[in-house]
Order: structure tokens, then sequence, then C-alpha cells
């Protein structure tokens, strides 16, 4: 099942263990059991620190949990962790034993205070790209809390419980049969979601922390946040970066073939290049964090959502952008639902079933595309009189049998049962009357939106939400910067974003050594 170039790999990723873990599965009598079974034991080949325990208890599924040093720490998984879960059930081994990237202590405690037991099940598809961010993120939060469980579940082997459950998107994170989460979610995105729903222990010390005072702040950990964090301590200045996750939304990106000297990488690499490059200097770097507001003055003074609060002479924003909502009623209630934005996650559950898609760029006709053959029928809404896609897209898009485009419609409301999705409500503006689409699943492919809702009452920004800034990356606030994707600077690129991270920095240096 492993290649030998793989099982060379994993005896130097392992080479650190120290604790012995335990891979403990259950008795099957499922056609995939041995295909398990033979992971297991390949995987545990390359460490005399990892060992293939059985338990007496069957399942229907091939089934199995970890062990450190002979106790439960909460993780497990049913079905059989590879394609993309593979890099989860690899760091699950690894996070056992205290190795790999973990959380810092502030994050930790704040996993330790949530208000337990909390079992969580989070479904999930193989081809799932976004699935692994969240497995990850709560099989660490099982580790650092005793009275935390997490399984991931492949939903291609329970078919009738997702039924059940009503779940139509992946991945869907489950507490008995509630949905706590769907879709996309960083660590800190499912930490604040698990403290809104079962909250904090009243012990838990909460008094704000201070972090100190720094010559640069940058906040946003993509490639302009690192460019200007590396490019900050470079030049001797005191610098600390603030990021939901490292790499922003690099980490989503797969094929990167026009960074220049680097003919192939993809996201992941790249946000792990960015990291180590900036771990190279001596930069504070506080992950898994958000800012909750900014106050002007001298010194600019961030209160962080963890907390924490630091003060600054320079503040660099760049925190890009994330996907663009339709903004309708019933579009929240049916995320995961029957509302969705990623047609690779989420598109395998809707085989068979009619869809739409609303959006006629680029990435709209694409997806339409790719759904068209998986779905039973696609629709295409697009809000203007004609589709923006590339020409050679559009001709693609039309040449399909089972797709219908409808443009010069305004999407109005997403109409649900209480349960899923059923129809999808659209005006045509031309003659404004309300028409009503009966689908199974909508996919919302409407662009980007910036990240700068929290500094947005503090600096000037466009109607779009973009940070306004001059050809040096200033803000019309003294002090304040702003580059990459959350700002107007023109064409959203990886190299573009860098160099104005880099331009950022060597302002805010600039202006401290001429006031």
């Amino acid at each position: 099942m492993l290649d030998n170039a793989m099982i060379e790999q994993l005896k130097n990723v392992f080479s650190s263990l120290e604790g012995q873990v335990e891979l403990v599965h259950t008795q099957s009598q499922h056609e995939k059991q041995n295909e398990l079974l033979e992971m297991l034991n390949q995987v545990a080949s390359t460490s005399s620190h990892i060992k293939v325990l059985q338990t007496e208890e069957t399942t229907a599924n091939p089934h199995f949990f970890i062990q450190h040093n002979s106790k439960a720490n909460g993780i497990s998984f049913t079905g059989i962790p590879g394609g993309h879960e593979f890099t989860s059930f690899i760091l699950a081994i690894l996070n056992s034993d205290g190795k790999g990237k973990l959380p810092d202590q502030t994050i930790i405690e704040r996993i330790k205070a949530l208000k337990g037991p909390i079992e969580l099940r989070t479904f999930i598809s193989l081809s799932c790209e976004n699935c692994p961010d969240v497995v990850q993120a709560l099989n660490l939060m099982s580790i650092f809390h005793a009275e935390i469980t997490h399984e991931m579940i492949d939903g291609a082997y329970v078919q009738e419980e997702i039924e059940e459950l009503k779940i139509q998107g992946v991945p869907s994170v489950m507490s008995g049969k509630d949905l706590v989460s769907s879709g996309k979610a960083s660590l800190i995105d499912l930490l604040k979601k698990l403290e809104e729903k079962f909250g904090k222990n009243e012990n838990y010390n909460s008094v704000p922390k201070d972090l100190g005072e720094f010559d640069v702040v940058v906040v946003g950990g993509g490639p302009a946040g690192a460019s200007a964090a590396i490019y900050s301590a470079r030049k001797g200045l005191k610098t600390a970066l603030i990021a939901e996750r490292i790499g922003g939304q690099v980490q989503d990106t797969k094929g990167i073939e026009n960074l220049i000297s680097v003919v192939y990488t993809e996201g992941p690499q790249l946000a792990a290049k960015l990291l180590e490059h900036m771990k190279a200097y001596d930069i504070n770097i506080l992950e898994h964090r958000l800012v909750s507001s900014v106050k002007t003055g001298d010194l600019k003074t961030l209160e962080l959502d963890s907390g924490e609060f630091l003060k600054t002479k320079a503040l660099i924003v760049t925190t890009g952008a994330r996907w663009r909502e339709l903004g309708i009623p019933g579009e929240k209630e049916y995320i995961g639902r029957g509302v969705a934005f990623c047609p690779h996650c989420d598109g395998p559950y809707y085989k068979g079933k009619d869809i739409a898609v609303v959006g006629g760029g680029n990435s709209g006709v694409e997806a339409a595309i790719d759904l068209a053959g998986i779905v039973k029928s696609v629709t295409l809404i697009e809000f203007l009189p004609e589709l923006k896609a590339d020409e050679v897209l559009v001709k693609k898009l039309l040449s399909l049998p089972n797709v219908k485009v409808i443009k010069n419609a305004r999407t109005t409301q997403v109409i649900g049962n209480g349960d899923k999705v059923v129809a999808l409500e659209y005006e045509n503006r031309e003659s404004q009357e309300l028409l009503k689409l009966e689908l199974d699943g909508v996919f919302v492919q409407i662009g980007l939106v910036p990240n700068s809702q929290f500094i947005k009452d503090v600096v000037e920004t466009t109607k779009f939400g973009e940070i306004i800034v001059d050809f040096k990356g200033k803000t019309n606030v003294p002090g304040i910067y702003a580059a990459g994707d959350v700002t107007t600077t023109p064409f959203k690129q990886i190299i573009i974003a860098m160099g104005e991270g880099a331009k950022a920095a060597l302002s805010a240096f600039e202006d401290q050594l001429t006031s």
C-alpha cells in the first residue's frame, strides 16, 4: 500500500518519537479490513516506537484508535485514512507524542478550558482538501483535553447514517445529531464554536495578558505577511506576526507554477516554507488568533480574541481575502445542508442530483463544468447579462448537455424544508419576475471579499472592503500599512503580495527612522 519511498520518508519523520504510540484496531468482517491492517502494519514498521494492537471489540467498518504509552488519547478513525487524510493520520501519531507543529501555551490553555465531556465526529471525504485541517485541529484538541474525543469518519462507509443526519457537505462536525461545524474551518474557528456550544470551565483565568510592545506587528500569515515580517526583522525591528493560520489562503491552493524561480510547488508546501523562513529570524509568531480591535495613537493597541493584547509603533495589515457569500435569506442556515462553496469537496454528495452554481466568472464556470460530470443537472446563474469567464471556458460549458445558463438574474433566497435545500429563488432583472428553481444544492462562486472587518472603522476602505493604500503601502492613518489581497493593489497574485509586503515593511522602517 505504501511504496518504498514513502516508508523511508516516514522513518525520518518518526525518528524523533520518544514515547510508545499504539494503533489499536477493532475486528471487522468488512472487505477493506485487510487494507487497513496492511496500512497500520506498514506505518508501524517505520519506527520501534509504533505498535499495532487489536481489541476484542467488533465493528461493522474498519476502525482504529490511538493510544500513547498505553493510554487512549481520544483520537479514532473509521475507514482508511488515505488520500488527503493520510497526513492527518501521520500527524496524529506525531502530535500524540508531543512532536510536530503544536499550538502555543495560550491556545492549549483555551482548549483545556472547554467544558467537557465533548464527543465529536467529523464526516469526511478522502478527496476533500478542507477536511484535513478540521480533522487535525480536533485531533489536537483531543490530545490536550482529557474529556474531548474525536473520530474521523470516511462518509463512503456510512451512507445510511449520512442520510439520517442529513449531511450534504464535508467536513461536517457532529456532536450527537447536532451539526457543530460544516465546511472549511481553522483551529481558531472550531475552538470558538466549541466555546459557544459547550462553554468554558469557571476556573479558567481570562485576565487579559500583556504581550508587550513591538516596533512592528504584522497581522496575517500569508505571503504578504511573511514577507513583511521577514523584512522587518532583517532591519532589526522588534517584530510580531499574528495569524489565524500560517499560509492563509495559500494553504488551499493546489498547483503554483507562476512563483518566479520555482517551477512548481503546492500551497501547503509553500506555507511550510514561509514558516521555516520566518523561524530563521527573531519573529514572535502568534498563530491561531484573530485581532478583535485596534486602537490608534503613537502606539497602536491590538486586542486579540485569545484575551491577549500588545502594542506597536507600526501595524501592517496583510489579512488577505475569503470566499464571498451571497448574503441572502437561507444561505447561512443551510451551509452544509445544501449550500456549499467547494465543488471538489462537496460535489460527490450531489451525484445524480440537480444543483445550481451562482457566479459566471472563471471560478463559477469551472465549478459548473466539474460538477456536470457528477450531478444530474447544473444551472449556472449569473447576475450580469453575459458570463464573465474566459471564452474557452464558456464554450466548454455550453457544450455540456446537462447544463443550463440563466443570465441577468439576481438570486434572492435559498429555500429549505428545515432539513435541507429544496429550491433557489431568483429575480429576472429585466422583467423583475420572481422565479423558483427546484434543486438539491447551491454552490456559491462569486469571488472573494477582503478580511478587513477588524480595521474597517480605523482606516479608509473602498465600498468592497479593500484597504486603500498608496504606492508605499501606507493607509490614511499614520503608522498603519497594508499589503496583499486585502488592499486596493491590483492583481491578486502570490508574487505581488510578497513584494507588497516587503514594500510595506520598508516603508514602516523608513518612517521610524525619520520620526
